[in-house]
């Protein structure tokens, strides 16, 4: 298999970083500041939040990035890092919080949600008002398609709580959808 002159493009800026190289990190900064500032921001319940979450980030991409091995893409690598960054931001809050499992539900279940008549903007509003352990479930099951029992491991929590978590969750999200609906048929 050849490599792409992005692939060396990719690995030249790689080793720089490693290198400390403030000219390669401000690079690297920028070609993915964007992308990992939308993966923040689904787990913040504010713009402060998010930036706090990226800027941890970084610094850890930048101390870490030598270790990088090529195994997974930057991309993803990087994405990790900015989700393992807001999960453990959020640990504390979620240690304070009572979560039941889904043993405990007495909740109808909930249709699956169709979002795609929602622009961005709007969903992310709608995710950032839930509490912060429905937020962060939800979106690492149905943006980053975790399973429910890598969730668990990753928050701490049981498998049924995940399961509970996201339903609830779910359900939150289709009530705000609903109201967002009848907002549209009224103006209209």
């Amino acid at each position: 298999m050849q490599k792409t002159n992005n692939d060396n493009e990719e690995r030249l800026l790689i080793a720089d970083c490693s290198r400390n190289n403030a000219k390669a990190q401000r690079a690297l900064y920028e070609r993915y500041y964007r992308k990992m500032y939308v993966v923040a921001l689904r787990y913040a319940k504010t713009t402060f939040e998010a930036e706090d979450v990226l800027q941890e980030s970084f610094i850890k991409i930048f101390q870490n990035i030598k270790d990088f091995s090529f195994e997974s893409s930057l991309d993803y690598w990087i994405k990790r890092i900015v989700v393992n960054t807001a999960l453990k931001q959020n640990r504390k809050i979620l240690e304070k919080m009572h979560m039941e499992d889904i043993t405990d539900m007495r909740d109808e279940p909930v249709e699956d949600i169709a979002l795609s008549a929602y622009n961005f903007q709007e969903l992310l509003k709608m995710i950032q008002q839930l509490s912060t352990g429905y937020q962060m479930v939800f979106n690492l099951y149905a943006i980053e398609g975790y399973k429910h029992s890598e969730i668990a491991e990753m928050l701490g929590i049981s498998e049924g709580t995940s399961k509970s978590q996201y339903s609830r969750a779910k359900t939150l999200i289709q009530k705000m959808l609903e109201k967002e609906e009848t907002k549209v048929r009224v103006i209209v």
